[in-house]
């Protein structure tokens, strides 16, 4: 993909400062941003961007299409006189996200906004909001999608009359005329969003910051996807999935994970040229520079679980797409700039693909102790087309992972690392950098040297995850020169332009 030393860091835009309750693409993203450009980084990793529904995770959106309004900045809304700094009144802890209140919150604001907006006259702004309307194929679908969510109670939408379950056309149009108002509002958040984001990726790109972005292999079933194209997810008559996806019981886990997610009826996207993937890729790719394909093991062979079943013990292994994707994507958009997120056992078909396409994988140091020094995580065994990270976002932080160590594993750890222990997260950071793989990504908790009450999440569990901020000052000059100096010291300092 890419042969120069790169290095960046982990950080979803929820989990910026500011006011508003919630992490927003405002200044404050600008801020970090200049941080990592001072600090000589070269990459911003961020997590999913799309709306989120139960639980605010960013890996089950209503649409694998559009942006999260949680997001949008109500400052840059106020200096485009759409609200006046008076609708800006929140006061919430400047740490965790408490989502159901900046939900509330920003939602009523935001309907304030667009009440001026469409009540005002024609405008330069009217003819941007018109021209983002007709270009993206995928808006009237949504928002109508979530219009309807906001007319029946949040109702999944198999739980819709059938009529408009089914999208029959005569509903459609009743309640496109019925629901004109909503539609709109749903329109007005997704133009902000994806307004605010770009000028924000621009900025970025100008200071030499590319953006890693993240797709999750797999959509929710009550999205906006499913509803709009049943035809390309095994489901029965009702409408309702089959077979769902999942992982088979391994060390961790007796019965394995159940997600749930509709898999895919890959034989029906093929026939149709792999079309909605390749719309899928095409728009991750106008958000960011770099795409982080989450699961990618699902692409070569996925787990299929019984929908009916409780566990996933009960599942097959079932080929997927393999190279014919990737090579329709190819053919599509051209060279590829994507990660695959390639953790776990990975099979030798695996691998295959992955050096077929030159797409590089994953090393987790956190996982690199304990299992002698073969283990492909250890510094000594990456090779250049890898992305070294020190942990993920559904790791413990490096400083709480070590404590929880029992002493017979942090002596590995610290004999590998000839360290003494007093300074670990710097340690690892160090020996990330070191690496002889082109790309190095560190979540920014543990450039903060944070415990494990910063984690982001924790898999497995259904409540606290995702919520965690820092704080303005946390993030100091200090923490920009060391990691510049280290930048510097391993070879990855962005270059100027």
């Amino acid at each position: 993909m890419q042969q120069r030393r790169k290095s960046g860091i982990l950080l979803h835009p929820t989990s910026l400062p500011g006011a508003g309750g919630i992490g927003a693409l405002g200044v404050e993203a600008r801020r970090f941003v200049d941080f990592l450009a001072g600090a000589g980084q070269s990459l911003w990793q961020v997590l999913p961007l799309g709306p989120v529904a139960y639980g605010y995770s960013p890996y089950s959106c209503y649409s694998a299409f559009a942006g999260n309004p949680l997001l949008i900045d109500l400052e840059t809304i106020a200096e485009e006189g759409d609200i006046t700094r008076s609708d800006l009144h929140l006061e919430l802890p400047a740490g965790k996200v408490d989502f159901p209140r900046v939900e509330q919150y920003k939602n009523g604001v935001l309907r304030r906004a667009a009440a001026t907006f469409f009540a005002g006259a024609e405008s330069a702004r009217m003819d941007e909001f018109r021209q983002f309307c007709d270009v993206n194929s995928w808006l009237h679908d949504f928002a109508l999608f979530m219009a309807l969510k906001e007319s029946h109670g949040g109702k999944s939408w198999v739980r819709w009359p059938r009529g408009i379950a089914c999208r029959e056309a005569a509903e459609l149009a009743r309640y496109g005329e019925l629901l004109g108002e909503e539609i709109l509002f749903q329109k007005y958040m997704q133009w902000l969003f994806f307004r605010q984001w770009q000028e924000l990726k621009k900025y970025a790109n100008e200071k030499g910051i590319e953006i890693i972005g993240d797709i999750p292999i797999f959509v929710a079933f009550d999205s906006a996807d499913v509803w709009v194209n049943p035809q390309l997810f095994h489901l029965d008559e009702r409408g309702r999935p089959t077979v769902v996806a999942g992982v088979p019981p391994d060390y961790f886990s007796e019965t394995g994970q159940f997600w749930g997610n509709p898999l895919y009826n890959w034989d029906a996207i093929a026939y149709h040229g792999y079309g909605w993937w390749i719309e899928r890729l095409k728009g991750a790719l106008e958000l960011y520079d770099i795409v982080r394909l989450d699961h990618f093991r699902g692409f070569e062979a996925y787990w299929e679980i019984p929908a009916t079943d409780k566990t996933a013990q009960k599942g097959r292994w079932v080929k997927g797409p393999g190279e014919s994707l990737f090579k329709a994507l190819h053919d599509a958009l051209g060279p590829l700039p994507i990660i695959a997120e390639d953790l776990g056992v990975i099979t030798p078909d695996v691998e295959a693909l992955l050096f077929k396409f030159g797409f590089p994988g994953m090393k987790i140091l956190q996982f690199a102790f304990g299992s002698g020094p073969e283990n492909p995580y250890l510094p000594h065994n990456h090779v250049r087309e890898a992305v070294v990270y020190t942990g993920t976002h559904d790791n413990n932080t490096t400083g709480g992972w070590f404590a929880a160590l029992s002493a017979k594993e942090k002596k590995v750890v610290l004999e590998y690392l000839n360290s003494d222990g007093t300074d670990i997260v710097t340690d690892l950071i160090r020996i990330a950098l070191a690496s002889v793989a082109n790309m190095v990504v560190i979540p920014l908790q543990d450039i903060l040297k944070l415990d494990s009450t910063a984690r982001m999440n924790v898999p497995g569990t259904s409540s606290g995850n995702w919520s965690w901020r820092f704080v303005g000052n946390d993030l100091g000059e200090g923490d920009g020169a060391k990691l510049h100096d280290m930048t510097q010291l391993y070879g990855r300092l962005k270059q100027h332009k």
